[in-house]
């Protein structure tokens, strides 16, 4: 892994499009103001009915390119058995290390697919292990700041977020890199209406009517958010 200038933000996903589907507006906008933004895939996320290395590899560089991150990365764990092992801790804190982001963004701890929930708990664990001295991973000690909670679940449920991020820029933006994942949300997918992406849309445009906008993203925390002024709030 290269070691680049560090990052403000690194987003943490269990599989390629996930950061995409949970957080894709969020990413824009903090590129828009200037933030360095990192996207961490912690699988191939193969195999899939339609998919395969080849077609995942090429559908995450385009997405990669339409939300102009930083740096994008994949740790290399595997697919369907991801697991939160002190192995694959010591890699992810390792990258942590290297890689200094003030924030972490990982997925919402509760969902219906085992490499989601492996995923946060390997984040939080590795999060607490990049601080550590004493130890043969490389870097110098360093804990980020925050952990933030993206929702990309499988579960049929109503989140409770911490916040909502009001995206209605960068919607279409959102859309085009998730338009990218062809094998997994168009191939072989109902193309009647509602499709998946019909519904992500109703999702987006729910979460604005929320906060007053168009759309919007989910977010929640474990700890307590601060804020230094009300003057933030949408």
């Amino acid at each position: 892994m290269k070691t680049p200038t560090p990052l403000d933000v690194l987003v943490i996903a269990p599989h390629p499009d996930d950061a995409e589907l949970g957080m894709g507006g969020a990413i824009l906008k903090f590129k828009a103001e200037g933030k360095r933004v990192g996207i961490l895939d912690l699988t191939s996320g193969e195999p899939t009915p339609f998919g395969s290395l080849e077609k995942r590899a090429a559908e995450t560089a385009a997405a990669t390119e339409i939300l102009g991150v930083d740096w994008r990365d994949n740790l290399g764990l595997p697919n369907r058995s991801l697991e939160a092992t002190l192995a694959a801790r010591e890699k992810l804190a390792s990258a942590i290390r290297l890689l200094r982001p003030n924030w972490l963004f990982a997925p919402y701890w509760e969902d219906a697919h085992p490499d989601h929930v492996a995923a946060t708990q390997l984040v939080e664990a590795a999060r607490f292990w990049a601080k550590l001295s004493k130890t043969e991973m490389p870097g110098e000690p360093f804990h980020p700041q925050r952990i933030y909670n993206y929702y990309c679940v499988h579960l049929k449920m109503t989140p409770q977020p911490a916040f909502v991020l009001d995206i209605s820029d960068y919607w279409e933006q959102k859309i085009a890199s998730i338009r990218c994942f062809h094998s997994q949300f168009t191939e072989g997918r109902p193309q009647e209406y509602p499709t998946f992406l019909d519904k992500l849309h109703d999702e987006a445009s729910y979460w604005g009517k929320v906060i007053g906008t168009r759309y919007g993203e989910p977010f929640t925390s474990r700890e307590p958010i601060g804020l230094a002024s009300m003057r933030s709030l949408v």
